[in-house]
């Protein structure tokens, strides 16, 4: 594989992320990596890529690029009005499938209608430079390669050895734009907090607030909630009492002073000071990364064995 993508218009944000840096917690460093992973894996699978091969996380859409040379690229993740550009004409791009593009083609990604992050993959990766093993961008420690600007160059990988699927769309359902349930289980300061306080937790409809990015979901309390005051209170032995920084871990869902939870996501910090209710499974925690602002959610108690 030779050539590149130039990027004509990166949208409101647009990173680049492999699997991530998983091992360097211990510096103060974390995973960081595809939020939705299932929908990276696909992506690169797709192309023929390695599932560890580096691509785009585009959130809500606007990506324009132009492709220097002959591809594959295959979108997944939130479904997008995509279109080919070419001198043959105008193709749109179907979500999930690999399509071949022609040299000199340009790709243009429109607004979300679903979901909040698309990944783009390309056939043979980006080959950005690593950074401690890893091509992603981390957005709280500024480790990784910088987000996209206009006329930004990314240079792509060789070609790689297994070839394109022959089966190249699969099925998959959009991101739900309703109700999303998120699996829990109980955190390890679960005892700070009151039994109303749990009760709470999952007896209510959150709702995602605009304050959330890929170092922490925040939930708000929905507007039809009749819980009044700090929706999740602590035991009165706790009341003010401070935590000394402690290990944080992707799903954990910690509790801020002001009583709201905010679920933590792959750039989060290593460690923290808020005490710590539950944690989202991981069987869940991709549905983080397609979370819209309003969006309501529910949290329910995992059951069975982790």
């Amino acid at each position: 594989m030779s050539g590149h993508v130039e990027v004509m218009d990166p949208g409101p944000l647009t990173l680049v992320h492999d699997l991530g840096r998983p091992g360097f917690a211990a510096l103060g460093v974390s995973a960081s990596g595809a939020f939705d992973r299932d929908a990276h894996r696909l992506a690169q699978r797709l192309v023929g890529n390695d599932e560890t091969a580096a691509g785009l996380e585009v959130l809500f859409g606007g990506l324009h690029l132009r492709l220097s040379a002959g591809m594959w690229v295959a979108l997944t993740g939130a479904w997008v009005d995509a279109s080919l550009h070419s001198s043959n004409g105008t193709l749109t791009v179907p979500p999930h499938t690999a399509v071949f593009v022609d040299a000199d083609a340009k790709l243009v990604l429109g607004t979300a209608t679903h979901g909040a992050r698309c990944t783009v993959a390309l056939r043979g990766g980006l080959d950005t430079a690593r950074v401690l093993g890893s091509r992603s961008r981390d957005t709280l420690s500024g480790l990784g390669p910088a987000p996209l600007r206009a006329g930004d160059l990314l240079p792509l990988g060789p070609e790689p050895s297994t070839p394109v699927p022959v089966a190249d769309l699969v099925p998959v359902d959009p991101p739900p734009l309703g109700l999303v349930e998120l699996e829990v289980r109980p955190g390890p300061r679960a005892d700070w907090f009151t039994t109303e306080a749990h009760e709470v937790l999952l007896g209510v409809e959150w709702r995602v607030s605009a304050r959330s990015d890929r170092t922490g979901v925040r939930l708000e309390l929905a507007s039809t909630s009749t819980v009044s005051g700090t929706p999740l209170e602590r035991v009165p032995a706790r009341v003010g009492a401070e935590l000394e920084s402690e290990g944080m871990l992707r799903g954990s869902i910690q509790v801020s002073p002001d009583g709201a939870p905010t679920v933590l996501g792959p750039d989060h910090p290593v460690t923290g000071g808020y005490p710590v209710i539950a944690v989202v499974v991981d069987a869940s925690l991709d549905r983080l990364a397609q979370l819209r602002p309003g969006q309501p959610v529910r949290l329910r108690r995992a059951t069975g064995r982790a």
